[in-house]
C-alpha cells in the first residue's frame, strides 16, 4: 500500500468546523509537503479549485499548478498528484508547462484529470462549462493532444475543440512513457474514458465490497481493451486514536452539522454535478470524498486491519484527510505507517 494525502490548499477540509488551525498559505503547505517526505508518505494530491469549496467561496484557495512547480522544486521523492480540469487548461500549453514541471522534479508528477462540475465557478472566470457526458468527451479529445505532444514531434491533431499543426512540445517529460494520469468517475462516460485512456483509477471512499467491485468492473474493462493492469486509489479520512471511544467522539465533533458555514451553500451544486452510485448521506457531507465511509477511524489496530481488507481487494494508494493536518499525519505516520515498513 501507498500513502498519499490531500495537500492543504483550502485552510483545512471540515466543512462543520470553522477554523482547523490550518492556513491556505505556501508556508503551511510546503512545510507539511517536506515533513511528509520525512515520516513516510509517498505522494500527495494538489486539488484544483480556484474558489474554496470547503471553507466558503470568498476564503483563500491556493493555485494548483503554480504550487505544484513550487513544491517540485523544494521536495525529493513525494510523488506530486495535481488535478487537471481539461475546460481550464489549453492542452498544448499545458503540456508544455506540465512537462517542464516534471523535469524540475524529476519526473514525480502525475495528473489527476477531473472533468469539472462547478458551474458558478467556470462562469465567474468566463470559461466553457460542459453538460455532463460532453465534459468526457472534452476531456477525451483533451487527453489525446496532451499524450500525443508529449509523445511526437511534430504533432497535428485535428479535433471538435482543438486543432494543433506540426506542433513542437520540447523538452518532453522525464517521466517514461508519461507522467501516470489519474482519473476518477462513476458515469458510464467517465469508466470508458478511463478504462482507455488512464493509468489509474481513483475512487471515492467507501465499504470494501463495493470498492472490490468498481475495481473488477475497471479490470474487466481493461481486460477486453487489451490493456495493462492499472492502479487504484481511494479517497479516505482518518482518524487513529488509542480508544474507540475517543475515535467515535472526533467523528461526532466534525460531523455535527453547521448550516451556517460558508461551505454548505456548494453542496446542492456539487449533489447536482455528478452521479452518484448510490445516495449520499448529509452527515458525509462534513467529509468530503466520502471519506468517512472506509472505516479509517478507530484504534491503530482497527485502522491496519482495515487498510487490510482494502488491500486485498485491489486498492494500492490510500488518498488521506485529517485534520488538524500536520499533527494527525504525524500520529499517522507514526501508528500506521511506520510498524507496516518495519515490518
Amino acid at each position: 500500500m501507498r500513502y498519499g494525502f490531500w495537500a492543504p490548499v483550502f485552510g483545512g477540509w471540515l466543512r462543520n468546523v470553522r477554523d482547523e488551525g490550518m492556513q491556505a498559505s505556501w508556508d503551511y503547505f510546503s512545510r507539511l509537503c517536506r515533513r511528509a517526505e520525512e515520516i513516510g508518505y509517498d505522494l500527495t494530491l494538489i486539488a484544483e479549485l480556484n474558489l474554496n469549496d470547503i471553507k466558503g467561496v470568498s476564503e483563500p484557495a491556493l493555485d494548483a499548478w503554480s504550487s505544484a512547480a513550487a513544491l517540485a522544486a523544494v521536495t525529493r521523492t513525494l510523488e506530486i498528484m495535481v488535478a487537471v480540469r481539461p475546460n481550464f487548461h489549453h492542452p498544448a500549453l499545458f503540456a508544455k508547462q506540465a512537462a517542464n514541471i516534471d523535469r524540475i522534479s524529476g519526473g514525480r508528477l502525475a495528473l489527476n484529470v477531473v472533468s469539472s462540475w462547478w458551474a458558478d465557478e467556470a462562469k465567474q472566470y468566463g470559461l466553457t462549462f460542459d453538460q455532463h457526458d460532453d465534459r468526457y468527451a472534452r476531456t477525451n479529445e483533451w487527453l489525446h493532444v496532451v499524450d500525443g505532444l508529449w509523445s511526437q514531434t511534430p504533432f497535428t491533431f485535428h479535433g471538435e475543440r482543438y486543432q494543433l499543426t506540426d506542433a513542437i512540445c520540447e523538452p518532453k517529460p522525464v517521466s517514461s512513457p508519461r507522467p501516470t494520469i489519474y482519473a476518477g468517475g462513476e458515469s458510464e462516460a467517465a469508466k470508458t474514458l478511463i478504462a482507455h485512456q488512464c493509468d489509474a483509477y481513483v475512487m471515492h471512499g467507501d465499504e470494501p465490497e463495493f470498492i472490490a467491485a468498481k475495481i473488477a468492473d475497471m479490470r474487466a474493462r481493461r481486460a477486453q481493451a487489451n490493456l495493462p493492469p492499472m492502479q487504484f486509489g481511494m479517497a479516505a479520512y482518518a482518524i487513529v486514536r488509542d480508544t474507540e471511544a475517543e475515535a467515535q467522539a472526533e467523528v461526532e465533533r466534525i460531523t455535527t452539522l453547521d448550516p451556517n458555514a460558508p461551505g454548505f451553500d456548494n453542496f446542492d451544486q456539487w449533489l447536482s454535478g455528478t452521479q452518484l452510485e448510490r445516495e449520499l448521506k448529509i452527515k458525509e457531507y462534513s467529509v468530503s470524498n466520502r471519506g468517512l465511509r472506509p472505516g479509517l477511524v478507530g484504534t491503530p489496530e482497527h485502522v491496519r486491519a482495515r487498510i487490510d481488507e482494502f488491500s486485498a481487494v485491489g486498492v494500492d494508494l490510500l488518498l488521506l484527510q485529517m485534520s488538524p493536518q500536520l499533527e494527525e499525519m504525524e500520529r499517522f505516520a507514526r501508528q500506521i505507517i511506520a510498524p507496516r515498513k518495519a515490518a
